[in-house]
């Protein structure tokens, strides 16, 4: 795992970690030395600045493994106790906060929220506020989950880590799907009716560049260019698509409902060896043991939702 600079509490921060790479750290920041979000790089990005002028606590969300450089246009973001805002490991903004102040920050894949990388920079710059309705709904409950995380025994606090991960996954789908894409996220109109032709095809085991091209009358060439503009190649694409899938299909399901090679069938894999091999490389862990990861974070968030 990376190593990260954190802020400089007054208090031991606390931190839980799961297989994946998530981490969830809160604490509390006193002080006159200025605070720093947890990041891999070795200084904050200067044209990125998130103010506030009140004390309490306030909620980030680190997005690992980006490959896309950021935003370059300046941009200064107010914030409120209780707001929750996504940023980028690489590129930390720079904090204007009071002396003191209450951070919990999740340091979470950005593959595992199923973003992809534009999307990526495009939410880091909308912040969720704490009286919005999905702030109101979800602000508390991540903050809860955090410290009850942090308190719990580690098996326990990996599982409350994940249904927060599951939250966040919900607030980055919603945060983006109510957002117009602006000039800089702006797709050509063929690799659109692309990308909604491969959302409908995903089921096909014989979904092809091929098939693809010759289904919107384009090169296979000129395919390949489209989505190397955006990062990524068609492959990719396709594959990160079907295992985003399985991937909520097996947190859905569960034990005794659908096998692990029904699911990878449904979604064009024709191996389960193969899929489990791919699985495996992209997530850490077999299907199999995210599956029963997450049928445990699902008992431990229904605990304790139930709790006294």
């Amino acid at each position: 795992m990376p190593s990260t600079s954190t802020t400089t509490p007054s208090a031991p921060t606390r931190s839980v970690r799961t297989p994946l790479g998530v981490e969830i750290l809160t604490g509390e920041h006193h002080g006159q030395s200025p605070a720093r979000l947890p990041g891999e790089g070795h200084r904050p990005h200067l044209a990125h600045r998130l103010l506030a002028r009140d004390g309490g606590e306030y909620l980030f969300v680190g997005l690992r493994g980006g490959t896309v450089p950021p935003d370059p246009r300046p941009l200064a973001l107010q914030l409120a106790p209780g707001d929750i805002c996504f940023y980028d490991v690489r590129h930390t903004p720079t904090l204007d906060f009071p002396e003191c102040f209450r951070a919990t920050v999740f340091l979470v894949p950005g593959d595992l929220l199923g973003l992809a990388q534009p999307d990526a920079g495009r939410i880091t710059r909308t912040p969720v506020a704490r009286d919005s309705r999905l702030g109101t709904l979800l602000s508390p409950l991540l903050s809860d989950l955090a410290r009850a995380a942090a308190e719990a025994r580690p098996t326990v606090g990996e599982m409350l880590a994940w249904n927060a991960v599951n939250l966040l996954s919900t607030l980055a789908t919603e945060q983006l799907g109510g957002q117009a894409p602006g000039p800089a996220a702006a797709q050509p109109p063929v690799l659109e009716r692309i990308l909604e032709y491969v959302e409908l095809h995903l089921t096909d085991p014989d979904l092809s560049p091929e098939v693809i091209a010759r289904a919107h009358h384009i090169s296979v060439r000129y395919l390949h260019k489209l989505f190397k503009d955006e990062g990524t190649t068609v492959g990719r694409w396709i594959l990160r698509r079907r295992l985003d899938e399985c991937r909520r299909d097996l947190m859905r399901h569960g034990r005794g409902s659908r096998t692990i090679a029904a699911v990878a069938a449904r979604w064009g894999f024709l191996s389960a060896t193969h899929f489990s091999r791919v699985f495996r490389t992209a997530y850490g862990m077999s299907p199999r043991e995210w599956r029963d990861m997450a049928a445990g974070a699902t008992r431990a968030g229904r605990d304790f939702r139930n709790a006294p």
